[in-house]
């Protein structure tokens, strides 16, 4: 009922099921019990019973919980933010081999949340990640391999890491690979394909590639020069915040 799987998606009717096998201390349905809470899936929305479930699933050692779980701390959804705890959860699950939690444990250790700041740690989890193809941790290692973070400096290493993640429509890494041919870092300088990536993830709504885009139709790179064009975009960017994009906009005496 709830992917909508050999029968008519229904969200009223996965939260009933859910909840029959939830009460019942399955934790796979008491994941999916806060799934639906967290996402308002046939319940309204709400963060407090997200967690109360994710815990209950958490705690029976549900993997998939515990990385949830430690998403609600890292973000402080229906508890107080505390980086602590969501590293303990995502500890406990990425130990368990899930991928999604070990991307986010490399995150921490990357940006020093909730523990000491480590590279080489961060590396070291995103490749863990990567082995099971999740793409935001492709992504993550190509940006360590970019910047030098726990490995040698290699746009190389960088740019195939990024296109693993891209093909499979990862938005960032999209707009990095657009980035490594804008520059010809690791790659052959290619503005048609810079535009070509930046597109691709402009279509998803990625806002640093919608500053790019409007970059490259601002100075002819890759599509003809259009100022038109590179305040539209600027402009779809910078009304989400985007600062550069805002910037641009500035310089060009435009409002967003």
């Amino acid at each position: 009922y709830l992917y909508g799987n050999g029968i008519t998606k229904d969200y009223t009717k996965a939260v009933e099921w859910f909840c029959k096998a939830a009460e019942q201390g399955y934790a796979i349905a008491q994941n999916n019990l806060g799934l639906c809470y967290r996402n308002g899936y046939g319940v309204p929305q709400d963060y407090n019973k997200a967690v109360e479930w994710y815990r209950k699933a958490a705690e029976q050692g549900y993997a998939m919980a515990q990385c949830s779980l430690g998403y609600c701390y890292e973000k402080g959804y229906g508890v107080t933010q505390d980086y602590n705890k969501a590293v303990e959860w995502y500890r406990k699950a990425a130990e368990q081999g899930n991928a999604y939690a070990q991307n986010n444990l490399g995150l921490c250790y990357l940006y020093g949340n909730g523990i000491t700041k480590d590279y080489t740690k961060a590396v070291e989890w995103f490749s863990k990640a990567t082995e099971q193809g999740q793409t935001e941790a492709q992504c993550n290692l190509g940006y360590c391999y970019a910047n030098g973070y726990g490995v040698s400096q290699d746009y190389n290493k960088a740019v195939e890491w990024y296109r693993k993640a891209a093909r499979q429509g990862e938005t960032t890494a999209q707009n990095n690979l657009g980035l490594c041919y804008l520059y010809g870092n690791g790659i052959t300088k290619d503005y048609t394909k810079a535009v070509e990536w930046f597109s691709k993830a402009t279509e998803q709504g990625q806002t640093e590639a919608q500053c790019n885009l409007g970059y490259c139709y601002a100075n002819g790179y890759g599509v003809s020069q259009d100022y038109n064009k590179a305040v539209e975009w600027y402009r779809k960017a910078a009304r989400q915040g985007e600062t550069t994009a805002q910037n641009n906009l500035r310089d060009l005496g435009e409002s967003w």
